[in-house]
């Protein structure tokens, strides 16, 4: 038998879940503001966190890149990251 209390791991998970949503939205709208210009990585780490040597703020933003460009709303080039077609199509239909 475990003796570990597992009740609230699923919601501590759901937390999480909401936290990187919030945290993708936030970077692409970032990066769609700036567009059609790009920002590095270390530029928009530096613009999301207010240039605070927090590690888990900056790997918040280094996770929600690497979940943006997963579900296609955006492309890493090198060190440079760009909005896809389809993000800004969808960012420019969204204010009509």
């Amino acid at each position: 038998m475990h003796d570990k209390d597992i009740r609230g791991v699923g919601e501590r998970v759901a937390r999480g879940a909401d936290q990187d949503e919030r945290d993708q939205a936030a970077v692409l709208r970032e990066v769609l503001f700036l567009c059609p210009e790009a920002f590095t990585l270390e530029e928009l780490i530096r613009e999301r966190t207010v240039a605070s040597a927090d590690v888990i703020e900056r790997e918040r933003v280094e996770r929600a890149v690497r979940g943006l460009v997963c579900g296609g709303l955006l492309h890493r080039v090198g060190d440079l990251v760009l909005a896809t077609r389809a993000a800004v199509n969808y960012y420019a239909l969204a204010e009509v």
